[in-house]
């Protein structure tokens, strides 16, 4: 297999913005909704990879839905610009191996985020330079795996694959008929990954066996 593109899922796959994210809505919570209610880095953890309106429906049980939407909508806005500002934690040698692996591989990303969030981290920690193409659900409502697909499409790829660290990411991947990388030290677990990386430093090698 000649891989020709490298798609990226993003949070716990090439950053953790969980603290910074946290941040973020806890202001818009407490002015908006209830002014005691912190949202922590661990209350995120379990949700990374999923939809905004279900990472909603998990947080605000409490709310009709939308309220809900609503204040998810707000939260969403004041985190892009934030997380543009304070940027999140780069996972160890990111820049390095994107540099590498861009000298033989187009790199994608496509995340569950809305949008701008994307470049947010582009913004923060000036990588977009190393993406040829990005996508999530804020701008075309499409799930992951049709994200992958619209990338893989629009790009003209005929073997790509995608790095992901949740099982959600594993399902997505497949959804799109791609192998699946794992990137063990993010969020989440996985079934039957194709692949598995401890670290990001593993990827260069893993792919060029390919």
């Amino acid at each position: 297999m000649a891989v020709d593109g490298i798609i990226f899922d993003l949070d716990g796959t090439l950053w953790d913005s969980r603290k910074e994210v946290a941040e973020s809505w806890t202001k818009v919570v407490q002015d908006r909704h209830d002014a005691a209610r912190e949202v922590t880095a661990d209350d995120l953890t379990g949700l990374m990879g999923l939809q905004l309106p279900e990472i909603g429906d998990r947080l605000f049980p409490e709310l009709d839905a939308d309220e809900r939407k609503e204040l998810m909508d707000e939260c969403c806005v004041y985190e892009n610009d934030y997380v543009a500002e304070k940027g999140g934690t780069l996972y160890p040698g990111l820049e390095e191996v994107l540099e590498q692996l861009t000298q033989t591989y187009p790199l994608y990303i496509v995340s569950n985020c809305q949008d701008g969030y994307i470049e947010a981290f582009f913004e923060a920690h000036g990588l977009g330079k190393y993406f040829k193409d990005y996508e999530n659900p804020g701008r075309t409502g499409l799930p992951k795996s049709g994200n992958i697909k619209l990338v893989i499409e629009r790009n003209n790829l005929k073997n790509a694959i995608y790095v992901g660290d949740t099982k959600g990411d594993e399902d997505a991947a497949r959804g799109a008929g791609v192998p699946f990388i794992w990137a063990a030290y993010g969020f989440g677990q996985t079934d039957a990954p194709d692949f598995r990386i401890g670290s990001l430093a593993e990827l260069p090698g893993l792919v060029e066996g390919l």
